[in-house]
């Protein structure tokens, strides 16, 4: 292993990794509950401001990766947190000044940085980690995100009630400014021919110009369509389904969904062990297929299990998909060239997060149009489709990881 690709390097990067993570969530978990709280908002001034807040994977995903395959990645790396501490400190002063639109802008602010990271962090990934330890150094960086996924509502909400409503992001400003100190120490190498720079639209086309080509990003984009699709269809309608199917109140309906979290802390916690004695095709057919199978338990549950059923749906969703999420993180990073990373990996988040609000708009009009049994109907449709792609694809067949890619590969 060479000094690119030492342990301490890693852990570092593994230390700025859960920090982003825990200020991006805590940042989305205090935003609803500033906005209800502080500036008095109603549901769609929420929704408006949330939408504001995911809006930037969509929109900033694809000018990030051209920067981060063009730019040096320090550079891009130190601007993206400190993107995320401006955004989480202009939200504090938007809500203590009663600005919305104000808070709305450091939102999407605040995410944009997030983006970013992500995209730098994981072209970072095959720099400081060999190549058969890619599945075990993404488990543990999905484990800290699952964690903060988990954690931050919970935070939230203890200091909101015991603290102030306003307390949430200062927490998020103190947790991306340790982020901040903690990559300041990172030091890794320039890529060759990175300072190649093509027109912005040429280079984002060439990054979806891969992904189409290569068997294996296409059929990990198109699982991941499908799946994002129906997990959006299935948020949107599981309250309405649970408080008239499954007789239960909202907090019983907020606790069947926390087992979602739990799943996936639990699959990213046993991704190690499973990948050291499965081929990678069984964890690339068990995602999406334990999810179909979630979908089929969710359906059923009004009449076997109840809420306990449903709860254990929400399990499956979290557990199967978390495996599946670390192994094709991996596969990318080592068929995806070091110089296509960013654009590759924005351009299968665009496609995810752009198919999230038809997903929910698909879930939320077929239950009003058609009840919500065929609502649910969808989202099991969709979910075997997911399985379907897998099956029908080249995901199918990896029996080993594969080779990695030239780094002068798709230039």
């Amino acid at each position: 292993m060479t000094d690119a690709a030492s342990p301490s390097r890693f852990t570092r990067l593994l230390a700025t990794a859960g920090l982003v993570q825990a200020a991006d969530q805590i940042a989305l978990a205090a935003l609803p509950v500033t906005a209800i709280l502080v500036l008095g908002a109603g549901p769609g001034l929420v929704g408006a401001l949330v939408a504001a807040q995911t809006a930037a994977w969509l929109l900033v995903s694809l000018p990030a990766g051209v920067l981060v395959d063009r730019l040096p990645r320090r550079a891009v790396l130190m601007a993206a947190l400190a993107l995320s501490l401006a955004g989480a400190l202009a939200a504090f002063a938007a809500a203590a000044f009663d600005q919305v639109a104000l808070l709305g802008a450091a939102a999407f602010l605040a995410a944009s940085g997030t983006v970013t990271f992500v995209l730098v962090q994981i072209g970072l990934m095959p720099q400081m980690v060999a190549q058969a330890g890619l599945p075990r150094a993404n488990a543990r960086v999905e484990l800290a995100r699952a964690t903060a996924s988990a954690a931050a509502p919970f935070v939230v909400g203890f200091l909101a009630t015991r603290v102030s409503p306003l307390a949430g992001y200062p927490l998020a400003a103190i947790l991306a400014c340790a982020a901040l100190v903690c990559a300041g120490r990172l030091r890794f190498e320039a890529l060759p021919g990175q300072a190649a720079r093509p027109p912005v639209l040429a280079a984002i086309a060439e990054g979806a110009r891969f992904v189409v080509a290569d068997p294996l990003l296409r059929a990990i984009g198109l699982c991941a369509v499908f799946w994002n699709f129906a997990f959006v269809a299935l948020i949107a309608v599981f309250v309405p389904f649970a408080l008239g199917q499954l007789g239960t109140d909202v907090a019983g309906a907020g606790l069947a969904q926390g087992i979602n979290g739990l799943g996936m802390i639990a699959g990213a916690a046993a991704a190690p062990f499973i990948f050291a004695r499965v081929q990678p095709r069984v964890v690339l057919l068990f995602g999406p297929l334990s999810s179909a199978l979630g979908a089929v338990l969710m359906a059923l549950s009004p009449a076997f299990g109840g809420l306990a059923m449903a709860a254990l749906a929400f399990g499956l969703i979290g557990f199967g998909p978390m495996l599946w999420l670390v192994m094709q993180t991996s596969v990318r990073q080592i068929v995806t060239p070091p110089l296509l990373m960013g654009r590759v990996t924005a351009t299968i988040q665009v496609a995810i997060y752009g198919v999230r609000p038809l997903g929910a708009l698909a879930g939320g009009g077929v239950a009003q149009a058609f009840g919500l049994e065929a609502a649910l109907g969808l989202v099991a449709a969709a979910f075997a489709a997911s399985a379907v792609v897998s099956l029908a694809s080249p995901l199918a067949r990896l029996v080993a990881m594969p080779h990695r890619a030239p780094a002068a590969s798709g230039l």
